[in-house]
């Protein structure tokens, strides 16, 4: 952190203006400005009294001790955890407490350090364990600011877990914010935070919605790997994640048609002609009810566009050019049963 953003957060913190802060300074507004977006630097007579305007050390003003490398972080957690076999609560908390005084920017140890302090009190039982909340909420937040989106996200977790334990739901729900949208974790807290708030129906629909997104997920996850393995001629793993496809299809009750659809590939690269021709008629047998999936009890708070009858018919077709493509399927030729099936 440089000093115009070590600047701007405590004076922000003092609940101080730019114009204040100048004025008690002796110097202009535009001149706080231009420290904190970092277009020049207070004089070297102005450090002590910004210190001291702040209630920071010159250490924290300059940023000496702001960071620290992985293993340091590390050394100082493992203390932690030594001292806490050791020691009382409150020496360990007061240790860590200066410890934090002294890499104040160290937003990562920071986080750490309060997350120790606070499962503590969960694991034991801490004489007045209350009195702890505030300085460790106030390390939770403070990790919050940080640059990188997993700390904040961790630090955001920790929030969330520390209002969800004492049922201030609303409060919690704020720090979802900082999940990205797609993040399954901010999903599924949404979806406690609605259980939890007398919004039942929102989270069956949440939760369903989850269950059906990530089959499409796992399912082309799936795909990719047996493609793979098919691209090896590795057909033993190339058949062990066909039949996990399928398996899959059947446990998120896709239908018979997702569950089937995914050996013809396979049967067609190995030109098992059986196989192929099973599978193609299932495929068309059952492609009126393609969106089967949306009458299952898994789904049944969601709502799902009806397919049409011009819909199936294009995609009956398209199925139908499909498998009379020579190029794929001109080994069948001759075949009186492939003959019928693309006549239909």
């Amino acid at each position: 952190m440089q000093i115009g953003k070590t600047i701007r957060k405590y004076r922000k913190e003092k609940g101080m203006t730019q114009e204040e802060m100048a004025n008690r300074l002796g110097v202009t507004t535009p001149a706080v400005n231009k420290w904190e977006n970092e277009n020049s630097y207070p004089d070297i007579t102005l450090l002590a009294p910004i210190a001291r305007l702040l209630g920071i050390s010159l250490d924290t003003l300059l940023s000496f001790q702001e960071n620290l490398t992985k293993e340091e972080i590390a050394s100082i957690v493992m203390e932690a955890d030594q001292k806490l076999k050791t020691e009382t609560y409150d020496e360990v908390f007061c240790w860590a407490k200066s410890i934090i005084e002294s890499y104040p920017n160290c937003l990562m140890l920071i986080w750490q350090l309060a997350t120790i302090l606070d499962a503590q009190r969960l694991i034991k039982d801490i004489p007045n364990a209350m009195d702890y909340d505030d300085y460790i909420l106030n390390c939770y937040k403070r990790a919050l600011e940080s640059d990188e989106e997993s700390l904040r996200t961790s630090a955001a977790d920790s929030l969330f877990g520390y209002y969800s334990r004492n049922e201030q739901y609303e409060t919690a729900e704020q720090y979802l914010q900082y999940y990205s949208t797609q993040n399954l974790q901010r999903k599924l807290k949404q979806g406690i935070i609605y259980s939890k708030t007398n919004r039942t129906d929102d989270a069956y629909k949440l939760y369903e919605e989850i269950l059906f997104s990530e089959y499409g997920i796992l399912s082309m996850t799936l795909n990719s790997l047996y493609m793979l393995y098919l691209e090896e001629q590795n057909f033993d793993k190339a058949h062990f994640f066909t039949d996990k496809q399928e398996e899959l299809a059947k446990l998120f009750e896709m239908g018979k048609y997702h569950e089937i659809s995914c050996r013809l590939d396979l049967a067609t690269a190995e030109k098992d002609i059986d196989t192929i021709l099973d599978t193609m008629e299932v495929m068309l047998t059952t492609l009126d009810d393609i969106t089967s999936f949306s009458t299952s009890p898994l789904y049944e708070h969601m709502d799902f566009k009806k397919s049409n009858s011009t819909f199936l018919e294009q995609l009956k077709q398209e199925l139908l050019n499909c498998f009379q493509d020579k190029e794929t399927y001109g080994f069948l030729e001759g075949n009186e049963r492939w003959h019928k099936i693309i006549q239909k």
